[in-house]
């Protein structure tokens, strides 16, 4: 949809969640005759001539019908979210007056708001760049302190504000570049090359620390992956539930009761942990469980630690130094645990001290608080400063990778001296990428593929 239909509509939606147990739901409407449109439902003040970032008390009306008492927020533009006139109906939360009224206000001449469409407005009228845009779809999906604190850090332009330096410093060489081709008969130089050099570089190591922000920022996004795994009957499943303090596995004395990956995730000091429990590792012909032993495998390489865990009563130390083995040849970071500790004796666990283990008993819920401890020391993510820009979004690594390389072939042209017309095209390629983050530069495709990620109402 060009920009121009949207700015010609006013668009309606259900900005809450749809189905959530709550007294209260918010519609909201946004565009030129959002005001306008509410107005003929309304009963209470003339919504026309009311001032803006006001709230009225009134009733929703079909003719004469009352639909609903309700409370209509002013938001007159540009002095809103969108950029345009908004407004946000607060009615009781029944399935039945929600589509009264936004069925209401349809007739009236709104039309139903696509997903993100909100935002896209947002975008299109210049209250947000692309970034920001995405960085509100993140604080809407975070889960966590520190997931939180990321997306708000990017929605409040603290990564927008970075590469709007870095673009108008490349900008003003690329002018006086772009300058000395109007020249180039009479082969003047108007960018010191010298100093072109050192900015390059300069952003250069910028851009590099933004991308390799991406490892420790989408762990913070995303959670961090951690498999559990281990023989069968070890105990992987009695212990994610103590873990996750419920029954969310089957626990059963029979080897090879989980026979395919069971996920789930917790909250610890701010940091998600999405658990993964797997079937145990063994050879079998069962055709089934081995398709769940190639799973676990597969998992565990995709892992950004793994716990494993051993049953001493079980296994001899020769047996476990074998299986670690294995896992330590995925280079992977990993805890040792031994379950069933409550059932050994001081001089069994001085045997298994080689392997620098973890005592635990899953059963009775033993040495948890240990377990999370270490698993937040592991991933080492409670020393990482959430004020930090970091990147978190695969699309925006992409595009600074990109730009990495137009800035290695600037560099190759200084040392090399190449004409300016060469030395201008890597340079605009630069910048072409770095606008691709922001939406300097943008295609319909492109706002297409984000937007259409947001929940509708936003």
């Amino acid at each position: 949809m060009s920009a121009e239909i949207i700015a010609q509509d006013t668009i309606v939606a259900l900005a809450t969640s749809p189905g959530a147990n709550g007294a209260i739901a918010v519609i909201r409407l946004s565009g030129e005759k959002a005001i306008q449109i509410v107005n003929k439902v309304f009963k209470g003040k003339d919504l026309l001539l009311q001032p803006s970032h006001t709230i009225h008390f009134g009733t929703i009306r079909d003719g004469e019908e009352v639909i609903d008492e309700v409370l209509v927020s002013l938001f007159v533009g540009p002095n809103s979210y969108t950029k345009e006139h908004v407004v946000e109906i607060s009615t009781h939360n029944s399935k039945y007056i929600i589509e009264r009224v936004i069925g209401l206000l349809m007739k009236q001449g709104a039309r139903a708001a696509r997903a993100g469409e909100f935002t896209l407005r947002a975008f299109l009228n210049g209250g947000l760049d692309l970034s920001q845009a995405e960085a509100v779809a993140d604080l809407i999906a975070s889960n966590s302190a520190a997931s939180h604190q990321v997306a708000m850090q990017q929605m409040r332009g603290g990564f927008s504000n970075q590469l709007k330096q870095l673009r108008e410093d490349l900008v003003h060489f690329a002018s006086l570049i772009e300058l000395e081709l109007d020249f180039a008969e009479e082969d003047v130089e108007f960018a010191n090359r010298d100093q072109l050099k050192s900015l390059v570089k300069n952003i250069h190591q910028v851009i590099r620390k933004l991308i390799d922000s991406f490892e420790q920022g989408n762990v913070l996004k995303n959670g961090v992956p951690v498999v559990i795994a281990g023989k069968p009957n070890v105990g992987k499943s009695t212990l994610l539930n103590a873990l996750l303090n419920e029954e969310r596995a089957i626990v059963s004395d029979i080897a090879g009761t989980t026979r395919d990956t069971i996920e789930d995730e917790i909250n610890i000091n701010g940091i998600t942990f999405r658990f993964i429990d797997t079937a145990g590792i063994r050879e079998t012909v069962d055709v089934i469980e081995a398709k769940g032993v190639e799973r676990t495998r597969e998992k565990m390489k995709q892992a950004r630690l793994i716990i494993y865990l051993f049953d001493p009563l079980q296994d001899q130390i020769e047996e476990v130094q074998e299986q670690i083995k294995e896992v330590d040849e995925l280079g992977i970071p990993y805890v040792t645990l031994i379950n069933k500790a409550d059932l050994l004796t001081v001089e069994q666990k001085k045997t298994y001290q080689i392997l620098s283990p973890l005592y635990i008993s899953a059963k009775e819920k033993e040495g948890i608080d240990e377990l999370k401890e270490e698993l937040l020391n592991q991933v080492n993510l409670s020393k990482i400063n959430t004020d930090d820009v970091m990147v978190t979004n695969i699309r925006h690594v992409e595009a600074l990778q990109l730009t990495l390389e137009s800035l290695d072939r600037v560099l190759y042209g200084i040392d090399n001296p190449v004409t300016s017309d060469f030395l201008a095209m890597d340079i605009r390629q630069s910048l072409y990428h770095l606008g691709e983050i922001t939406g300097t530069v943008t295609t319909d495709d492109l706002l297409e593929n984000i937007f259409s990620k947001f929940c509708i109402g936003k």
